[in-house]
């Protein structure tokens, strides 16, 4: 009795809905082409992360080697790409990774994606917040803080006043209403402030190659000593100079706070079904918004620690500031400009998504289905909107810039993991016509009469996936996956390695034996045959490669961002728990 219980509970987890054949190619809500797609696609990644990182990241943990950690963040976001290429060849429809984890390795997953892409928007939508207050008060000289620090420090703790000030949380809210536009006439807006953006940001690039000083990325501590810092305590607190002040850790560290940077490209994959040859144009779409976003930010992080040593910056300093140093005033709001376009973009940009995903979820019934209710003549979902103009404030109000940034990355680096899998998985199973359940997919290829032995696993008979196959490499995926969040744990202790502790080198060797096994495993599987305008290549290796690096970036998150994201997480389950695994619209 027992063990049926479980097995039903465990088919619970593992059930897979059956899609709907996608929009015909001719239907006239598909209306964007590739160009357009492209637009969406920085317009939702360029933003206020590159003009908030620099006092973030340059200041304390990277210095001049913020221009790798945006390379590695970069790596990472564009294996990440590749991968939400091929899957929404594969898979054509509206949803992002919340369907495409659906339909290819169940509910549960599907779940935990939808409830990070959550928490990730969630935490974006508050770091803008706090930034707007930032861009704010640039515009405004500076006055914004200033007048509430002198109105109300004596009537309310100072916590209070260093945070979001109701302006921006009105501003927040002004444009959750312009969502309930039309999207032809919302996405107008994006084009025109995107543009807008892309000027403001190659206008840094130039300034900075114009006005740049090499010797800024070989700064040492006579040059600390020249500019009045004396102090020791505070030299220590600056590095040691140089290109990499801050040594290995440092880089490793910034990248995974400038990975923030990156979130955003994935938007496209909600709108196939309304791209104009979706197979073609949202694989182009999602790699070549990617590399506009890469060459920006690249440029960027180069031109502004060439214009301004890094010692100069402050936690909390933004992208404008580095004209004042340099003297270029008029240019400062200039820059400042742009930062408050780029803060509606952001909030433009995570708000479709956001209440897309709390709909769809709700619909699902893994929310509850008060949050699928829609605004009568917008069709805008109404309670998706008003839970998100609840929780965002409160959540930049009792938290700091950093922790958010660290809370977003780490939801969206598990995310792009799952995509990983999902491509993984894909690219070994026999074809499906709907994407519908085991069971299904099982009449479509016939009797699973295949016995699993070990000399089948090493050399299948069929030149083509079977379920047998499909299920071999479902569960090889999962162990790997296990298998490298154990390697990046350990690969964490990096200096107890260089040291050349026995017990810990040992542990390496023996999970690196037993990763490239299971690959073999995975690798002499037949790979499924079927024409896709985009593949990721080297399958399996790239993919593999992917949740590798992402669980490499998620190890470098600090102890206290892992304890936030395990009781969102624990929320999360939860409320499966308790109303989604009963009340799925697949039970």
């Amino acid at each position: 009795m027992l063990r049926q219980a479980l097995r039903r509970f465990g088919q619970k987890l593992v059930r897979r809905p059956t899609l709907k054949e996608p929009v015909a190619e001719n239907d006239p809500r598909r209306s964007l082409n590739t160009l357009n797609l492209v637009a969406l696609g920085v317009g939702s990644t360029v933003g206020v992360g590159v003009y908030v990182l620099v006092g973030e990241v340059a200041a304390s943990q990277a210095g001049p080697s913020i221009v790798i950690c945006f390379l590695a963040a970069g790596l990472s976001s564009m294996l990440a790409a590749l991968c939400y290429a091929e899957i929404s060849a594969r898979v054509p429809h509206s949803g992002s990774a919340y369907l495409y984890s659906h339909v290819t390795i169940g509910e549960l997953w599907a779940f935990i994606t939808g409830w990070n892409f959550i928490l990730s928007y969630v935490a974006g939508t508050a770091i803008v917040i706090q930034a707007g207050t930032l861009a704010f008060d640039i515009l405004l000289g500076n006055q914004n803080s200033h007048t509430l620090h002198e109105s109300i420090t004596q009537q309310v703790p100072r916590v209070l006043v260093e945070h979001p000030n109701f302006f921006v949380v009105s501003l927040v809210y002004f444009l959750i209403e312009v969502q309930t536009l039309r999207f032809s006439q919302s996405f107008m807006v994006t084009k025109v402030i995107t543009s807008v953006k892309i000027l403001v940001l190659g206008f840094v690039i130039i300034s900075g190659f114009i006005k740049g000083d090499l010797h800024n990325w070989k700064l040492t501590e006579k040059d600390f000593l020249k500019a009045g810092l004396n102090d020791t305590s505070t030299l220590g607190h600056m590095g040691s100079g140089g290109f990499v002040p801050f040594g290995f850790k440092g880089i490793l560290r910034g990248a995974a706070v400038c990975f923030y940077a990156f979130i955003g490209f994935d938007n496209i994959v909600t709108r196939v079904e309304e791209a104009r040859n979706p197979q073609r144009s949202i694989p182009m779409s999602i790699v070549i918004s990617l590399f506009i976003c890469f060459f920006l930010y690249f440029g960027v992080s180069v031109a502004l620690t060439l214009m301004v040593p890094y010692y100069q910056f402050q936690r909390g300093s933004t992208l404008p500031e580095a004209f004042l140093h340099i003297g270029w005033a008029p240019a400062y709001y200039v820059v400042a400009f742009g930062f408050l376009c780029s803060l509606l973009a952001n909030v433009l940009g995570f708000m479709v998504p956001i209440r897309q995903m709390i709909y769809r979820m709700a619909q699902d019934d893994f929310l509850f289905p008060a949050l699928a209710r829609v605004q009568t003549g917008t069709c805008t979902p109404l309670m998706a909107n008003v839970i998100f103009g609840i929780i965002a404030p409160i959540v930049a109000f009792f938290f700091g810039l950093t922790d958010l940034l660290d809370l977003s990355s780490i939801g969206i680096l598990l995310t792009h993991s799952l995509v990983a899998i999902c491509v993984l998985i894909c690219g070994y199973q026999p074809e499906r016509r709907n994407w519908g359940n085991e069971a299904e997919m099982q009449e479509e290829n016939g009797p699973a009469a295949e016995r699993l032995t070990l000399q089948g696993l090493l050399f299948p008979c069929s030149p083509t996936p079977t379920p047998l196959s499909g299920r071999v490499v479902c569960v090889c995926s999962s162990l790997l996956a296990l298998l490298f969040t154990l390697l990046c744990l350990v690969l964490a202790q990096w200096p107890v390695l260089l040291s050349g502790d026995p017990v810990w080198i040992s542990v390496v060797v023996v999970l690196l034996v037993l990763i490239i096994g299971i690959t073999g495993v995975i690798w002499r599987q037949p790979q499924s045959s079927s024409p896709l305008p985009c593949k990721v290549p080297a399958l399996p290796l790239l993919p593999l490669l992917s949740i590798f690096v992402n669980a490499f970036l998620m190890m470098q998150m600090t102890g206290g961002t892992w304890a936030r994201f395990a009781v969102w997480m624990l929320i999360g389950f939860a409320v499966y728990l308790a109303y989604g695994i009963q009340y799925s619209l697949f039970t």
